[in-house]
């Protein structure tokens, strides 16, 4: 069951008014098949969210760390009208992501779930970026970063994983699990970028 956080501006996971992903739940199962995104897996993730709980905001600190240094990473949050930074829409998005470290360690992998993943893909895309949080920033996040990002996300979370001192293979599992949930969010939020019928 995902914590609920309604205080969270812009936060909706399990908002009945989002729009009904397009991908069904088949679609997911097959998609969870073929990333090999088993319960051992599941039952990782959720070893996780006991794990990273404690640890978001420093989580939170490295990955903004690594996109504040990249400047074609931090140009998705720049202001049109002078192309620096929009603090105010950086610290808007960083509290939904640390929610999203929680919901991705207790994933239901429900429809709730994947409609919520829609959402997000939508608000990556120039669909609806930008009008959660009623900025006028760049358009959209370019698909190239948005899948590449997979990469820095899982691999900078390691030490965490490891800080409460688990064995090295749950560590490893943790990792690994977290691999193929990412990889899932980020197949599933690229929808709104492929033509129709290719997704």
């Amino acid at each position: 069951m995902t914590t609920p956080a309604p205080t969270i501006p812009g936060y909706a996971l399990g908002d009945p008014s989002l729009t009904r992903s397009p991908v069904t739940l088949d679609d997911l199962a097959r998609l969870r098949a073929t990333l090999l995104l088993g319960d051992d897996d599941v039952a990782a993730l959720r070893r996780s969210r006991d794990v990273l709980a404690d640890q978001t905001e420093a989580v939170l600190d490295t990955w903004y760390g690594f996109v504040g240094q990249t400047p074609h990473l931090v140009a998705a949050f720049a202001r049109r009208s002078d192309g620096q930074p929009d603090a105010g829409y950086l610290a808007a998005v960083r509290a939904r992501f640390g929610q999203w470290i929680l919901d991705t360690a207790e994933a239901a992998f429900d429809q709730r779930w994947l409609d919520w993943q829609h959402e997000l893909g939508l608000r990556h895309h120039r669909a609806k970026k930008n009008r959660t949080d009623g900025v006028e920033a760049a358009e959209v996040v370019p698909f190239r970063d948005l899948v590449a990002l997979t990469v820095p996300v899982v691999v900078t979370l390691r030490p965490f994983l490891a800080a409460k001192g688990h064995p090295p293979e749950q560590v490893e599992a943790m990792q690994q699990a977290w691999l193929k949930a990412v990889l899932l969010q980020v197949i599933l939020w690229s929808q709104p970028y492929v033509r129709p019928g290719d997704f």
